[in-house]
């Protein structure tokens, strides 16, 4: 099989684009997916091992430190070895992880698993878009983006009905790790077979990584001093710390402010992240026709924040406040492919591995950090906490994009040629 190379100026097919996006979509759903390899287990885990929830707490925690320092890390690999192979490695990892749970026989196998799933989450952003930002015509990037980010919700959507179905319905919770091995090898033996489509050494906008040549080389570090990275470090940190909390407390607390069932509470997770989906997929239109994206940031991050603090004053009735707390996932959801758009712009040419990696342990760092400072919250009765908290993280977040937009603008002001 050849690969055929476009011209730069030259139409791509939509045939084309959409191929590569559609197996990074499913290679992203993948990997949500084996965030949830475990929790979802938790209650067999318990029953078969006499484990606490510190100790599942403490799986979890493991698989983010690995991820979010493993992320950082593999940024460089992919500058320098390519994204391909990467995958295929961060899919194997996935592989071992499946298998080594399903044949655990203590706690230590767990956590074997655990660190073989974080080792494997940790490439899939510096891989995901630099194979995107090099495969994908510009004007269909935005759509890219915004599949992107949908199918990682799917995949932690799938999660928890695939493994707690499985293990229901067996009776064994080990035959759901099984299963979730089988699936891991599918999905690589399909990114293996479809290699040509994701090889982003070679392709539609392979020339974008080649006309980096003529910039100055610098050291492969370089790219740390910009503050824009840390910019956007800090806005992955402060969005994720909103995300945690609300995928981890904002059910119990909507039972304890509201008096609602916990039955009908856990519906927020759900409804949260079917709203942020059908805000991704509005959003991947708007990066094409908005220039400043930091401002589609800010608008949809504080129309989150404001539904969030509303829920948080206790005022609404309940089941309005879990609509609401529900629709704030749509502000979150329509700044995803901006926010991703804007990283692009952010990267200096040739290091699109390292910045996305390094950006990207943000989302690991605040998942590890805001589950026990919001959990800290829930058992000193501040309920309302998880919901103010939130919107304070998120605006926190619109000040971080903001600063980000701005050093981006200014940077594309300079003249040609003008010192950075």
């Amino acid at each position: 099989m050849t690969t055929s190379t476009t011209l730069p100026g030259t139409p791509v097919p939509l045939r084309q684009d959409a191929h590569t996006i559609g197996l990074i979509g499913l290679a992203h759903g993948t990997s949500h997916f084996f965030h949830m390899l475990l929790p979802p287990l938790f209650p067999w885990l318990i029953k078969e091992f006499s484990l606490s929830y510190s100790e599942l707490g403490l799986l979890v925690t493991v698989f983010f430190v690995i991820s979010g320092v493993g992320q950082a890390l593999s940024g460089f690999l992919v500058d320098r070895v390519g994204a391909r192979p990467v995958l295929f490695f961060a899919l194997s990892c996935f592989v071992l992880a499946a298998l080594a749970a399903g044949m655990a026989q203590g706690y230590a196998g767990l956590m074997l698993a655990a660190a073989f799933a974080g080792l494997g989450n940790a490439p899939f952003h510096p891989v995901d878009f630099t194979i995107l930002n090099k495969r994908v015509s510009q004007p269909r990037l935005g759509h890219a983006f915004s599949v992107h980010g949908i199918t990682g919700n799917l995949g932690w959507a799938a999660a928890p009905v695939f493994l707690a179905g499985i293990a229901a319905a067996t009776g064994s919770w080990r035959m759901a790790c099984f299963a979730a091995a089988v699936l891991a090898v599918a999905v690589l033996a399909l990114m293996v077979l479809n290699r040509q489509a994701i090889d982003d050494r070679q392709g539609s906008w392979a020339h974008q990584a080649k006309g980096a040549a003529g910039v100055p080389a610098e050291h492969p570090m370089a790219f740390l001093r910009l503050p824009s990275v840390w910019l956007c470090f800090s806005f992955f940190f402060w969005s994720t710390c909103a995300l945690s909390a609300i995928q981890s407390f904002a059910s119990p607390a909507l039972q304890q402010m509201y008096g609602l069932p916990l039955s009908l509470t856990a519906m927020v997770v759900t409804g949260y992240m079917l709203c942020g989906a059908a805000g991704m997929v509005v959003g991947g239109f708007l990066v094409g026709r908005v220039a400043r994206l930091e401002k589609v940031i800010s608008v949809c991050l504080l129309g989150s924040a404001v539904l969030l603090a509303l829920v948080a004053t206790g005022w609404l009735p309940g089941m309005a406040a879990l609509a609401v707390a529900s629709v704030a996932g749509l502000g979150t959801g329509l700044a995803g492919p901006s926010r991703d758009m804007l990283i692009k712009r952010a990267a200096p040419p040739g290091a699109t591995g390292r910045v996305y990696g390094t950006v990207y342990s943000g989302l690991d760092l605040g998942f590890s950090v805001a589950a026990p400072v919001f959990g800290a919250l829930l058992d000193r009765g501040l309920t309302s906490g998880i919901f103010y908290g939130s919107a304070i993280a998120l605006v926190l977040g619109v000040a971080s994009a903001g600063l980000v937009g701005a050093g981006v603008a200014a940077r594309a002001a300079r003249p040609a040629g003008a010192a950075a």
